[in-house]
This record gives C-alpha cells, sequence and structure tokens, in this order.
C-alpha cells in the first residue's frame, strides 16, 4: 500500500486493523471490570454490615436486592457501644500516625544523606540499610520482646511504634535514596551558589521533588501498620491493642457476634481504602517515575 508522498507502508491485516481500533475501549472495560471484582468483597461486607443477625446467618449478602428492608444501622450502634472495638480504633490511629510520620521523616533525612551527602562509610552503611531489607520480622520478635521489656516499653504503645518504625526504615531509606540520588545535580550546584545550605537545600529543592515518592512510602507504611497483627499481637497489651487485633480477640471470645465483627472489620478496611484513593494519584506518579528511572 503506497502513500501520496511515495511512503510503502506494510497493509494491515483485518484483525490487526479491528484490534488497533477497539483496542483501547476494551482495555477500559475490562480495567473497570477488575476494579468492580476487586470491591466486590468490600461492598459483600458493607451489606453484611448493614444486616441483622438473622439475616445474616440465614443468607447471603445478595439477598439485599431482593429485600432491602433487612437494611440497617443498629449495627453499627452496637458497634459505638462496644469499648473494646473503639478504644481499639484510637490506638490503631496512635500507631499508625506517628510510626507512618516518623519513617517518612526520618527516611526522607537519611535518604537526602545518602544520595547528596560526603561522611566516612556512606556506601558500607546504605550497603547495611538493603542488607536489612531481607531480616524478616519474624526473626526480631524474642530478642525485641526482651529488650522491649528490659527498657520498660513492652505491651506498650511507644513500643509497637519503635518496632514498625524500625522494620519500616531500611525500605524507606532504600527508596528514597535511589529516588533522591536521580536529582539533576546542576539544580543542587545552583542552588547551593544562590546561598541555600543543606537544610533549606532539602527542605525547598529535595522534598517538593521527591513529593511523589514520599506519598508513595507513606501509603506503603499507612497500609502495612494499619493492616498489621502479628506484631502488635505480641507487643500490644489490651489498652493498647489495634483494631486488627481487638476483631481477632472478638472472634475468639464470642465467635457469633457477627453484628459486631461486619461493622467492625468494614470499618477496619474502610480506612486504608480512603487513605489509597486520597493520594492514589500521588501513588501513581511516584511508582511510574521510579519505573521510568
Amino acid at each position: 500500500m503506497t502513500t501520496t508522498d511515495g511512503v510503502v507502508k506494510a497493509k494491515q491485516s483485518l484483525p490487526a486493523r479491528i484490534a488497533a481500533r477497539t483496542g483501547g475501549g476494551v482495555m477500559r472495560v475490562f480495567l473497570v471490570l477488575v476494579g468492580l471484582f476487586w470491591l466486590l468483597p468490600t461492598f459483600g461486607l458493607l451489606l453484611s454490615s448493614l444486616r441483622g443477625p438473622a439475616d445474616i446467618s440465614g443468607s447471603g449478602w445478595w439477598k439485599v436486592f431482593s429485600a432491602p428492608a433487612q437494611l440497617t444501622f443498629d449495627n453499627y450502634s452496637r458497634l459505638l457501644d462496644n469499648e473494646a472495638i473503639t478504644d481499639s480504633l484510637v490506638s490503631s490511629i496512635l500507631i499508625t500516625v506517628p510510626a507512618t510520620l516518623l519513617v517518612v521523616v526520618i527516611g526522607s533525612l537519611a535518604g537526602y544523606a545518602f544520595a547528596w551527602m560526603d561522611f566516612p562509610g556512606r556506601d558500607w552503611w546504605f550497603m547495611a540499610v538493603v542488607g536489612l531489607l531481607v531480616v524478616p520480622v519474624q526473626v526480631a520478635l524474642v530478642p525485641v520482646s526482651k529488650l522491649f521489656g528490659q527498657i520498660g516499653i513492652f505491651e506498650t504503645t511507644i513500643g509497637v511504634v519503635i518496632f514498625h518504625v524500625a522494620f519500616g526504615l531500611p525500605f524507606a531509606i532504600f527508596l528514597l535514596r535511589n529516588f533522591f540520588a536521580e536529582i539533576p545535580r546542576e539544580l543542587l550546584e545552583a542552588a547551593r551558589l544562590d546561598g541555600a545550605g543543606e537544610i533549606r537545600l532539602f527542605t525547598r529543592v529535595v522534598m517538593p521533588l521527591g513529593g511523589p515518592a514520599i506519598a508513595s512510602l507513606g501509603i506503603f507504611q499507612f497500609l502495612w501498620v494499619w493492616n498489621d497483627m502479628l506484631v502488635a499481637l505480641i507487643f500490644a497489651d489490651s489498652e493498647s491493642a489495634p483494631i486488627t487485633v481487638a476483631l481477632q480477640r472478638q472472634v475468639r471470645q464470642f465467635g457469633n457476634n457477627i453484628d459486631v465483627l461486619a461493622p467492625g472489620a468494614f470499618v477496619s478496611m474502610i480506612i486504608p481504602l480512603a487513605v489509597f484513593f486520597a493520594f492514589q494519584r500521588q501513588f501513581v506518579t511516584g511508582v511510574m517515575a521510579g519505573a521510568v528511572k
């Protein structure tokens, strides 16, 4: 096939032309279906949390569409009256927010230092940080428990936060160091020529450019800490237990209080989902930037 400019182009087959014209629409439909399938358990849990105990035990959540009168907010009223669940939600916030902020702040400072500051043994220290990435959490449970017991922070909120920060920092430093190292050196040198010190350089140049990577790190850390049960089960007591441990204890003690477990599980799930969707643009930007670099 010859165009008016004399350029010869290969003639596409009919299936190839159909795929080229419909590929975008088909892909969008496929992604929408995947998203709906991914949200289906959350939607089912929401409907279950709005049904009474007898309705939950008697039929599936899809029966709501044929009997919408089953929907009620009584389960959430009982949930708010359950002090173990409400206190655990507060404990989850007191654990997750400091653990996320500390990892982001310390990881950003350390990542900048490893990327752009010269100090003795910098490369060896960074190799040690990378080596810590392969250390599983289970290996440290017993020795850290003994250490926390000796210094008096075992079974406290502070102990849980410190543990999450310690195991979140290696990944944070590795991620942010590699991202900060891709910033053009000329940009930093120009800022130094204008009289910017290290603190001003970090806060005014590096942090704004590293915003997507920092947001991605914050989302990862928040989701990991909020959904964790193993660390909290060992290092937290009954007064500082997060929502994951509180729900597990409710199952063990009562077993049939689905009218409290269903709304509690939905609340525990919807908060990290809300955080993810609130920062999804920064998350995607950070992931794509890392992939390109």
